[in-house]
């Protein structure tokens, strides 16, 4: 049975779309948001999910902790915009938005505004 429109709630983040220029305080929520082993293990088990989205329900089976906390890091993850999150019926399912990851590759490689291009005189 396909859910209602009104059973089925989207939540995206603007983030990604204001890192254009790579904005440093947008920037620097991305980097805070991967900075947990927590939240670095729950990108990986999204990623890994069949069809590309996992339930709530089936990340909080992979963590001994109570349920806020990881509502806490899943709404860390989504607010910069690494995932997104869609409410069907009583569950969220998570995505993992590629844009986000995308832009701090770019943030991170050589040229990037972080690193000298390859053969620089720049001091590493």
């Amino acid at each position: 049975m396909a859910a209602s429109p009104k059973d089925t709630e989207q939540h995206s983040t603007t983030a990604v779309a204001t890192v254009t220029g790579h904005e440093p305080a947008v920037a620097a929520r991305l980097f805070k948001a991967l900075g947990d082993p927590i939240r670095v293990k729950l990108l990986i088990l999204v990623r890994r999910s069949a069809g590309g989205e996992a339930c709530f329900c089936d990340l909080a089976e992979e963590f001994d902790f109570a349920q806020s906390t990881l509502s806490h890091h899943l709404r860390i993850l989504v607010d910069a915009g690494v995932l997104s999150r869609t409410r069907r019926g009583r569950w969220s399912w998570y995505r993992v938005e590629h844009e986000a990851l995308d832009e701090m590759e770019l943030i991170l490689r050589a040229g990037g505004p972080l690193r000298a291009s390859p053969g620089s005189n720049c001091a590493s």
